[in-house]
């Protein structure tokens, strides 16, 4: 059971560190080496008494050094406090072993303290880590110490202007209008935009994520209305279509043409698509759709390296690319987890749609859709 409890401990201390808590997962993997030692030393206590004397003074010696690390992790933590207590408590049971002077009722009450705590522990940071959220207390700060931001922080590589702001917005269109690249939220997942007036802006967004050449860009636009306007050949089958997805998170690949042009995409024509078709999409974000009407369309991939998988928060966006952008446009939380659903249009009059990848809205419902339109 003791060697059970080590296990638990070094399992929380692991996920501990995979959350950056790099203070919270140094006391676990300690606790952890403290109650496998203590099982390790009776074990060999009980195999070789004549090993008892100094297999258990070594093993207090080491335990005595190691608790001026955990008293100063403890006061981050009320259950860390208490693991802490309970363990100088085991300690002094070591030492009495060792004088083979320990009552056997003591040992036992000692262990049964310690144990609760520490499963309690470990299985609190288990849940907190898996969950990331505090789905069982590990009580408040004991002890804080007041800084400044200035002193806690680096400042973010780019600017990074709060969305709920109208400054946010201009600020961010401002920069895709002069040809910089951006970290923009969207309906989905938080994505990486650049004006279709600027190719170099476009080319710039395959540098900065390791985008393979032949991989197209897609566009967004605010909404059908801007599409109308432009007149595309689209046939009546593919307007009801859109009518009826857009907006939202579904991508629609529609047959390349000039009016492209008219529709604002300027200059990057010949960077966003495929030569004979692109991808266009409505997104479902008040946000997005106001800054769109401020540039114009925008050439959109999602903000994350080439192969990794998609930013779901602008702080991922910040950390992993942020760097390599002029700014980040903030707004917390993305709504989905993963992107959006794309399906290929350009033959929607002889042979129906074809899903080319399932992102946040099911195949069976995009499916669902085109039937009901299409009998319609």
């Amino acid at each position: 059971l003791i060697l059970i409890g080590g296990f638990v401990q070094l399992l929380a201390g692991f996920l501990a560190f995979r959350k950056y808590d790099h203070l919270g997962g140094a006391a676990f993997l300690t606790f952890s080496a403290l109650w496998s030692s203590y099982g390790a030393t009776r074990i060999i206590a009980a195999a070789y008494p004549s090993w008892q004397n100094v297999t258990l003074t070594s093993g207090n010696a080491s335990h005595s050094l190691l608790f001026l690390f955990l008293f100063t992790a403890s006061t981050f933590n009320l259950v860390l406090l208490c693991m802490t207590l309970a363990m100088e408590l085991l300690t002094i049971s070591f030492l009495l072993f060792t004088l083979e002077n320990l009552p056997l009722p003591f040992e036992i009450v000692m262990l049964s303290i310690f144990s609760i705590i520490c499963f309690y522990g470990a299985t609190a940071s288990l849940a907190n880590s898996m969950f990331g959220k505090d789905l069982m207390m590990m009580g408040p700060p004991l002890l804080t110490v007041e800084r400044s931001q200035k002193d806690t922080e680096d400042p973010p590589p780019c600017i990074c202007p709060r969305s709920h702001c109208t400054s946010g917005l201009r600020i961010i269109a401002d920069l895709l209008n002069t040809g910089a690249v951006c970290g923009v939220p969207t309906d989905t997942v938080y994505a990486l935009a650049a004006s279709c007036k600027h190719p170099q802006a476009i080319e710039k967004v395959y540098r900065i994520k390791d985008r393979p050449q032949e991989k197209p860009i897609c566009i967004f636009i605010s909404n059908l209305d801007q599409l109308r306007a432009a007149a595309p050949p689209i046939s009546p089958l593919l307007w009801e279509f859109m009518e009826n997805v857009y907006p939202g998170g579904i991508g629609c690949i529609i047959k390349k043409g000039e009016w492209l042009k008219k529709l604002g995409v300027g200059a990057g024509y010949s960077r966003v698509g495929t030569q004979d078709s692109i991808m266009i999409r409505v997104p479902d974000l008040t946000v997005l759709v106001h800054l769109i009407d401020m540039t114009g369309p925008l050439a959109i991939t999602s903000a994350n390296p080439s192969g990794e998988v998609d930013s779901t928060h602008h702080d991922m966006v910040i950390s992993r690319l942020g760097h390599k952008l002029e700014g980040v446009l903030c707004d917390g939380e993305s709504d989905e987890v993963v992107a959006s659903t794309v399906v290929n249009c350009t033959k929607i009059d002889e042979s129906g749609i074809t899903i080319m990848r399932e992102g946040c809205i099911p195949a069976s419902k995009v499916m669902q859709i085109f039937e009901r339109v299409k009998n319609r």
